[in-house]
């Protein structure tokens, strides 16, 4: 049973990956509760502010301390968490070998997310609130930034590298954080994808699908090709 955020740990870095939280759509998730239907007495408490035991803050607790875990929207475009591990794995059965140039050239990224792409390959890491202006986003593009940033992170081509908030012209921070974004290839080792790259898309989305199903026995074949191929 997980109660704290360090069985939390334990748990995802022997399952390989998770879902964040559990709703409709949960395929291989280690949130034994949704946040909205969860008994009292249960040690771990969605916004209770313990960083402990609340799951809001494990998220922020796995971007700041860990380098061998991925945080983005990487499941039926909602956030979840792939380890070092399986990252590979998932990059062999999305990418399938293609750098982002080739697929958007073959037409299955939108030029939006070719913009994104562009600003964080020629600028590094940036916060969300720098990526719209850099990139050229108007007020009118907000549904296509958006479009557009779920469509990189799920096909593994950027993920959240940290937060930051926005700075005043006296350089003071201040709002809500942002989530930082870079290329997945800034994010992690090149072994990962190397290990990547002696994979087919085949023998990828066998492995994932078999550690799947040992999470969740009862989840469902299409829920579980859509959870691997995005």
């Amino acid at each position: 049973m997980i109660r704290n955020y360090d069985d939390f740990i334990r748990e995802l870095l022997a399952a390989g990956f998770s879902q964040f939280g559990l709703g409709k759509d949960s395929v291989a998730s280690l949130f034994p509760y949704s946040w909205c239907a969860q008994p009292g007495d249960c040690p771990v408490q969605w916004f209770c502010g313990d960083p402990d035991r609340d799951p809001w803050d494990w998220r922020e607790r796995v971007i700041a301390e860990r380098d061998d875990v991925a945080y983005s929207k990487v499941f039926f475009k909602k956030h979840g968490f792939i380890t070092r591990e399986w990252y590979p794995y998932f990059l062999a059965a999305r990418r399938r070998g293609r750098e982002f140039a080739e697929a958007y050239a073959d037409g299955l990224y939108s030029r939006a997310a070719l913009r994104i792409h562009d600003c964080l390959q020629q600028n590094g890491a940036l916060p969300v609130h720098d990526i719209k202006p850099m990139a050229g986003f108007t007020r009118e593009e907000k549904s296509a930034f958006e479009r557009a940033l779920a469509e990189l992170e799920m096909g593994l081509y950027i993920t959240v590298c940290g937060h930051a908030q926005k700075i005043s012209r006296a350089g003071e921070s201040y709002g809500w954080a942002s989530d930082v974004y870079c290329l997945a290839e800034e994010f992690w080792p090149e072994e990962v994808f190397q290990r990547a790259g002696v994979l087919t898309e085949e023998e990828a989305a066998e492995k994932i699908e078999k550690q799947v199903y040992r999470i969740n026995p009862g989840v469902q074949a299409k829920a579980v090709q859509k959870f691997i191929y995005g």
